[in-house]
């Protein structure tokens, strides 16, 4: 990758434009002709450092339950048990880590199922030793935003994407018919030709512009985070994830979670539950080339905070990442296969 690769995958990290010809749009903001950029967005594709241009939802602002997990399993059979949570259409994300709790995964389902009866079904099928269910009590910040030109300072703020406050607006809106029509053709994967937009919404009945003033309304109500490039981060030169676990005291949580947030480095702020075995109450997921680039970012957080008591959990194996789809019955199947006792309502 050249210099303007790189400029090139930032800008459409933060945000791809929702636009007639998105790629000309891009150009422009760069100095160079639309073909360039779709030759270099189809390379970057082909490559494997894009993974997909979609829009980006929030989970709980559409009504799904969502949780991490944290789940011990014997080392012997960790590849099964994988597969095993792997199978679920809600898990999006699947780790091994450094830990005793060696297997991490992130799970969704919709509205009528209920995520902790699921969670201890997939913990049977898993033959798990403990899993911990690790509820966000608090979003202080979502947003991956990689840095491709490794010009950012370790010790870089910058205003969280998506938070509490915007998760909170959107409980005051509802998500009818058309606007999950717009979400199911959004979700996919998006071509990169001049007009990529132009199929989508002939598919669905809508014009550009109608498309667009609805995925619009569902970024100001909260519920569409952005229209962004997804990337493959070992591809693209991330090769370690570190998730980075403080003991804050609970009457600090609040300031020092909103603090721990405003790094620029760090893509994911949680406030999540503890448990006996478990001091740690605010999560960060940060990412870098290396271990060590990911530690300078922690101990930069620790130096600005003063929260001295933390862990850094390391992804060794990744088993499962992909982006979660909202509105299919992949969900109901599941539920259907493994909870046939379970009362389960079809998906809309």
């Amino acid at each position: 990758m050249d210099d303007l690769d790189k400029r090139l995958l930032n800008q459409i990290q933060s945000e791809f434009p929702l636009a007639t010809r998105p790629f000309d749009e891009l150009g422009r903001s760069l100095g160079v002709s639309e073909a360039e950029i779709i030759t270099r967005m189809q390379a970057l594709k082909a490559g494997r450092i894009v993974r997909q241009v979609s829009a980006i939802f929030d989970t709980r602002s559409l009504g799904y339950k969502s949780s991490l997990v944290a789940m011990r399993v014997d080392p012997a059979r960790i590849g099964e048990a994988a597969r095993v949570i792997n199978e679920h259409p809600g898990v999006t994300h699947n780790y091994e880590r450094n830990h005793e709790y060696n297997l991490w995964f992130t799970i969704a389902v919709p509205p009528t199922s209920d995520l902790e009866a699921v969670v201890q079904r997939i913990h049977e099928l898993a033959a798990a030793e403990v899993t911990r269910v690790m509820y966000t009590l608090r979003l202080f910040k979502i947003g991956v935003n990689l840095d491709m030109t490794g010009k950012r300072p370790a010790d870089a703020l910058a205003a969280p994407e998506y938070r509490e406050q915007d998760r909170v607006r959107a409980r005051d809106f509802t998500v009818d018919e058309r606007d999950k029509t717009v979400i199911r053709a959004l979700q996919e994967d998006l071509p990169i030709v001049a007009r990529p937009f132009q199929t989508m919404a002939e598919r669905i009945g809508l014009d550009e512009d109608q498309l667009f003033d609805v995925a619009r309304s569902l970024q100001e109500r909260g519920f569409m985070r952005r229209m962004a490039a997804i990337l493959y981060h070992r591809r693209a030169g991330f090769r370690a994830n570190g998730m980075g676990v403080w003991a804050v005291p609970e009457e600090d949580v609040i300031r020092i979670g909103e603090q721990m947030g405003s790094f620029a480095n760090v893509s994911h702020c949680y406030r999540r539950p503890t448990y006996p075995d478990w001091p740690y109450n605010v999560f960060t997921m940060v990412h870098g080339q290396s271990a060590e680039q990911c530690e300078e970012v922690l101990q930069a957080i620790a130096r600005t905070t003063g929260v001295t008591e933390y862990i850094s959990l390391y992804s060794t194996r990744e088993y499962k990442k992909t982006r979660l789809l909202f509105y299919t019955d992949a969900y109901q199947k599941w539920e259907a296969k493994y909870m046939p006792q379970a009362e389960t309502v079809p998906a809309t």
